[in-house]
Protein backbone atom coordinates (compact mmCIF):
# COMPACT_ATOMS: atom_id res chain seq x y z
CA UNK A 1 0.00 0.00 0.00
CA UNK A 2 1.04 3.71 -1.01
CA UNK A 3 0.41 6.37 1.66
CA UNK A 4 0.92 9.61 1.02
CA UNK A 5 2.21 11.93 4.17
CA UNK A 6 1.31 15.71 2.78
CA UNK A 7 -1.21 16.32 0.72
CA UNK A 8 -3.89 19.25 0.64
CA UNK A 9 -7.76 19.43 0.29
CA UNK A 10 -9.75 22.37 0.27
CA UNK A 11 -13.32 23.37 1.68
CA UNK A 12 -15.92 24.58 -0.84
CA UNK A 13 -16.34 27.53 1.01
CA UNK A 14 -12.48 28.30 0.27
CA UNK A 15 -12.49 27.17 -3.29
CA UNK A 16 -15.18 29.58 -4.10
CA UNK A 17 -14.07 32.49 -2.00
CA UNK A 18 -10.62 31.71 -2.26
CA UNK A 19 -10.37 35.16 -3.78
CA UNK A 20 -12.02 37.22 -1.09
CA UNK A 21 -9.68 35.12 1.37
CA UNK A 22 -6.71 36.17 -0.05
CA UNK A 23 -7.01 39.91 -0.10
CA UNK A 24 -6.47 39.69 3.84
CA UNK A 25 -4.16 36.20 3.49
CA UNK A 26 -1.12 37.15 1.11
CA UNK A 27 0.76 34.18 1.57
CA UNK A 28 -2.13 32.07 0.28
CA UNK A 29 -2.73 34.43 -2.05
CA UNK A 30 0.84 34.57 -3.57
CA UNK A 31 -0.08 30.08 -4.20
CA UNK A 32 -3.26 30.28 -5.04
CA UNK A 33 -2.00 32.84 -7.75
CA UNK A 34 1.10 30.47 -8.36
CA UNK A 35 1.04 28.99 -11.84
CA UNK A 36 1.28 25.59 -10.00
CA UNK A 37 -1.28 25.50 -8.07
CA UNK A 38 -4.41 23.92 -8.24
CA UNK A 39 -7.64 22.79 -6.06
CA UNK A 40 -9.14 19.51 -5.05
CA UNK A 41 -11.51 18.36 -2.51
CA UNK A 42 -11.64 15.36 -0.90
CA UNK A 43 -13.70 13.19 -3.82
CA UNK A 44 -10.94 14.75 -6.29
CA UNK A 45 -8.44 13.34 -3.70
CA UNK A 46 -10.21 9.80 -3.27
CA UNK A 47 -10.77 9.30 -7.44
CA UNK A 48 -7.21 10.52 -7.80
CA UNK A 49 -5.93 7.76 -5.53
CA UNK A 50 -7.95 4.97 -7.38
CA UNK A 51 -6.24 6.64 -10.45
CA UNK A 52 -2.61 5.95 -9.24
CA UNK A 53 -3.21 3.46 -6.31
CA UNK A 54 -2.63 5.27 -3.47
CA UNK A 55 -4.06 3.56 -0.41
CA UNK A 56 -3.23 6.12 2.30
CA UNK A 57 -3.24 9.62 2.24
CA UNK A 58 -3.23 11.96 5.42
CA UNK A 59 -4.91 15.43 4.61
CA UNK A 60 -4.95 18.95 5.71
CA UNK A 61 -6.21 22.18 4.50
CA UNK A 62 -3.74 25.40 4.59
CA UNK A 63 -2.60 27.25 7.05
CA UNK A 64 -4.11 30.53 7.38
CA UNK A 65 -3.42 33.10 9.78
CA UNK A 66 -6.83 33.42 11.01
CA UNK A 67 -7.90 31.26 12.88
CA UNK A 68 -11.47 30.82 12.13
CA UNK A 69 -10.42 29.55 8.61
CA UNK A 70 -8.46 27.23 10.24
CA UNK A 71 -11.46 25.84 11.77
CA UNK A 72 -13.33 25.70 8.97
CA UNK A 73 -10.27 23.67 7.31
CA UNK A 74 -9.87 21.83 10.04
CA UNK A 75 -13.59 20.95 10.28
CA UNK A 76 -13.81 19.65 6.55
CA UNK A 77 -10.85 17.46 6.66
CA UNK A 78 -12.35 15.40 10.10
CA UNK A 79 -15.23 15.14 8.32
CA UNK A 80 -13.55 14.02 5.36
CA UNK A 81 -11.35 11.26 7.64
CA UNK A 82 -14.43 10.16 9.02
CA UNK A 83 -16.18 9.36 5.94
CA UNK A 84 -13.35 7.66 3.79
CA UNK A 85 -13.69 4.01 5.53
CA UNK A 86 -10.06 4.42 7.07
CA UNK A 87 -8.45 5.70 3.56
CA UNK A 88 -7.67 9.16 4.70
CA UNK A 89 -6.19 10.07 8.22
CA UNK A 90 -6.89 14.02 8.73
CA UNK A 91 -4.07 16.78 10.03
CA UNK A 92 -4.89 19.50 11.85
CA UNK A 93 -3.74 22.56 11.37
CA UNK A 94 -3.76 25.96 13.53
CA UNK A 95 -1.60 29.40 13.56
CA UNK A 96 0.58 28.51 16.25
CA UNK A 97 1.04 32.50 17.81
CA UNK A 98 -3.03 32.10 18.12
CA UNK A 99 -4.56 32.44 21.51
CA UNK A 100 -6.89 29.75 20.25
CA UNK A 101 -4.33 27.49 19.00
CA UNK A 102 -3.88 25.15 21.92
CA UNK A 103 -7.64 24.65 21.96
CA UNK A 104 -7.93 24.18 18.74
CA UNK A 105 -5.63 21.24 18.57
CA UNK A 106 -7.10 19.66 21.87
CA UNK A 107 -10.54 19.58 19.69
CA UNK A 108 -8.91 18.45 16.45
CA UNK A 109 -6.53 15.38 18.44
CA UNK A 110 -10.09 14.19 20.52
CA UNK A 111 -12.36 14.05 16.51
CA UNK A 112 -9.27 11.63 15.82
CA UNK A 113 -6.35 14.24 14.05
CA UNK A 114 -2.98 11.89 13.80
CA UNK A 115 -1.15 15.43 13.33
CA UNK A 116 -0.49 19.61 13.37
CA UNK A 117 0.43 20.75 9.91
CA UNK A 118 0.92 22.14 7.45
CA UNK A 119 2.33 24.92 9.21
CA UNK A 120 3.70 27.98 6.90
CA UNK A 121 6.01 29.97 9.31
CA UNK A 122 5.98 32.33 6.90
CA UNK A 123 2.55 32.28 6.02
CA UNK A 124 1.63 32.29 9.88
CA UNK A 125 4.30 34.84 11.60
CA UNK A 126 5.92 32.18 13.63
CA UNK A 127 9.67 31.72 14.19
CA UNK A 128 10.36 28.12 14.32
CA UNK A 129 14.03 28.77 15.53
CA UNK A 130 12.50 31.04 18.45
CA UNK A 131 11.83 28.99 21.74
CA UNK A 132 9.11 31.61 22.88
CA UNK A 133 7.38 30.62 19.85
CA UNK A 134 7.23 27.06 19.59
CA UNK A 135 6.97 25.64 23.10
CA UNK A 136 3.40 25.75 23.31
CA UNK A 137 3.41 23.24 19.94
CA UNK A 138 5.35 21.38 20.73
CA UNK A 139 4.00 21.16 24.47
CA UNK A 140 0.45 20.06 23.58
CA UNK A 141 2.03 18.13 20.53
CA UNK A 142 3.87 15.88 23.18
CA UNK A 143 0.94 15.58 25.61
CA UNK A 144 -1.57 14.40 22.98
CA UNK A 145 0.24 12.11 21.30
CA UNK A 146 0.61 14.09 18.06
CA UNK A 147 3.57 14.97 15.56
CA UNK A 148 3.59 17.94 13.58
CA UNK A 149 4.64 18.96 10.14
CA UNK A 150 6.33 22.27 9.00
CA UNK A 151 7.05 24.03 5.90
CA UNK A 152 10.68 23.92 5.71
CA UNK A 153 12.36 24.69 2.43
CA UNK A 154 16.03 25.92 1.71
CA UNK A 155 15.63 29.85 0.89
CA UNK A 156 18.08 30.11 -1.54
CA UNK A 157 18.19 29.41 -5.70
CA UNK A 158 15.12 29.54 -7.61
CA UNK A 159 12.44 30.83 -5.95
CA UNK A 160 8.83 30.32 -6.05
CA UNK A 161 5.23 31.73 -4.46
CA UNK A 162 5.41 29.88 -1.00
CA UNK A 163 9.04 29.00 -0.41
CA UNK A 164 9.58 30.95 2.53
CA UNK A 165 12.51 31.74 4.54
CA UNK A 166 12.93 29.06 7.05
CA UNK A 167 15.28 26.49 5.64
CA UNK A 168 17.98 23.72 7.74
CA UNK A 169 19.58 26.61 10.17
CA UNK A 170 16.01 26.99 11.45
CA UNK A 171 14.58 23.62 11.21
CA UNK A 172 17.52 22.74 13.37
CA UNK A 173 17.06 24.98 15.94
CA UNK A 174 13.35 23.79 15.51
CA UNK A 175 13.73 20.41 16.60
CA UNK A 176 17.15 21.07 18.90
CA UNK A 177 15.22 23.10 21.41
CA UNK A 178 12.35 20.47 21.24
CA UNK A 179 14.05 16.60 21.10
CA UNK A 180 11.12 15.36 22.51
CA UNK A 181 8.73 16.18 19.25
CA UNK A 182 7.85 14.38 16.73
CA UNK A 183 7.88 16.40 13.58
CA UNK A 184 7.64 15.67 10.26
CA UNK A 185 10.07 18.73 8.03
CA UNK A 186 8.24 18.92 4.93
CA UNK A 187 9.98 19.46 1.41
CA UNK A 188 13.18 17.31 2.70
CA UNK A 189 13.43 20.01 5.43
CA UNK A 190 15.57 21.97 2.92
CA UNK A 191 18.47 19.57 2.95
CA UNK A 192 18.13 19.13 7.32
CA UNK A 193 18.84 15.42 6.66
CA UNK A 194 22.51 15.99 5.15
CA UNK A 195 23.15 17.15 8.26
CA UNK A 196 22.23 13.70 9.91
CA UNK A 197 25.85 12.84 8.50
CA UNK A 198 27.22 14.92 11.60
CA UNK A 199 26.70 12.69 15.10
CA UNK A 200 25.86 15.40 17.40
CA UNK A 201 22.95 16.87 14.71
CA UNK A 202 21.92 13.05 14.43
CA UNK A 203 21.31 13.19 17.98
CA UNK A 204 19.27 15.98 18.27
CA UNK A 205 17.08 15.12 15.27
CA UNK A 206 16.56 11.43 16.53
CA UNK A 207 12.51 12.87 16.37
CA UNK A 208 12.46 14.51 12.98
CA UNK A 209 11.54 12.98 9.74
CA UNK A 210 11.40 14.28 6.33
CA UNK A 211 8.82 14.32 3.36
CA UNK A 212 9.20 14.80 0.00
CA UNK A 213 6.43 17.02 -1.18
CA UNK A 214 7.30 19.50 -4.16
CA UNK A 215 10.34 17.19 -5.20
CA UNK A 216 9.91 18.07 -8.58
CA UNK A 217 9.94 21.58 -8.08
CA UNK A 218 12.85 22.12 -5.88
CA UNK A 219 15.08 19.01 -6.61
CA UNK A 220 16.64 16.69 -9.12
CA UNK A 221 15.63 12.78 -9.29
CA UNK A 222 19.18 12.19 -7.65
CA UNK A 223 17.73 13.39 -4.45
CA UNK A 224 15.80 10.10 -4.33
CA UNK A 225 19.51 7.97 -3.86
CA UNK A 226 19.47 9.53 -0.07
CA UNK A 227 16.78 6.97 -0.07
CA UNK A 228 19.93 4.19 0.95
CA UNK A 229 21.78 6.50 3.38
CA UNK A 230 21.96 4.49 6.56
CA UNK A 231 20.64 6.19 9.47
CA UNK A 232 18.88 8.64 6.93
CA UNK A 233 17.06 6.58 4.29
CA UNK A 234 14.48 5.28 7.19
CA UNK A 235 13.09 8.69 7.69
CA UNK A 236 12.36 9.84 4.68
CA UNK A 237 8.36 9.91 3.79
CA UNK A 238 6.53 9.87 0.52
CA UNK A 239 4.51 13.02 0.27
CA UNK A 240 3.17 14.41 -3.22
CA UNK A 241 1.77 18.06 -1.93
CA UNK A 242 -1.01 17.08 -3.75
CA UNK A 243 -3.20 18.46 -5.71
CA UNK A 244 -0.10 20.92 -7.40
CA UNK A 245 1.56 16.93 -7.76
CA UNK A 246 0.74 13.76 -8.03
CA UNK A 247 1.97 10.12 -7.83
CA UNK A 248 3.09 9.41 -11.52
CA UNK A 249 5.45 12.58 -11.49
CA UNK A 250 7.16 10.78 -8.68
CA UNK A 251 7.28 7.24 -10.34
CA UNK A 252 9.61 9.12 -13.10
CA UNK A 253 11.92 10.53 -10.66
CA UNK A 254 12.39 7.21 -9.71
CA UNK A 255 13.03 5.87 -12.53
CA UNK A 256 15.94 7.69 -12.92
CA UNK A 257 17.79 6.07 -9.66
CA UNK A 258 19.04 2.84 -8.38
CA UNK A 259 16.57 1.70 -5.27
CA UNK A 260 16.61 -1.84 -3.74
CA UNK A 261 12.82 -3.27 -3.87
CA UNK A 262 13.28 -2.78 0.68
CA UNK A 263 14.06 0.99 0.16
CA UNK A 264 11.63 1.66 -2.27
CA UNK A 265 8.34 0.24 -0.41
CA UNK A 266 10.02 2.07 2.93
CA UNK A 267 9.93 5.18 1.04
CA UNK A 268 6.22 4.39 -0.57
CA UNK A 269 4.81 3.17 2.68
CA UNK A 270 6.54 1.48 5.62
CA UNK A 271 8.41 4.54 7.16
CA UNK A 272 5.16 6.70 7.30
CA UNK A 273 4.11 3.24 9.23
CA UNK A 274 7.10 3.14 11.59
CA UNK A 275 6.60 6.44 11.96
CA UNK A 276 2.91 6.69 13.47
CA UNK A 277 4.22 3.63 15.77
CA UNK A 278 5.02 4.62 19.58
CA UNK A 279 8.74 5.31 20.29
CA UNK A 280 8.78 2.01 22.01
CA UNK A 281 7.88 0.22 19.11
CA UNK A 282 10.30 2.05 16.13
Amino acid sequence: MITDVHVHVYPPEVISDWEKIAERETYFGALARGRVHKWADADDLLLAMDEDGVGESWICGFGFKDIGLCRLCNDYVLDAATSSGGRLRAMCTVPPMSAGAVAEIVRCADLGAIGVGEIFPDGQDWRIDDIRESWRLAAICHERGLFAMIHAAEPVGREYPGKGRAGPREAYLMASNHPELRVIMAHWGGGLFIYELMNDVRRSLKNVWYDTAATPFLYSSEIFECVGMPGVGEKILYGSDYPILRLPRFKKMLEDVSLCRDRLDALMSGNASRFLASPADR
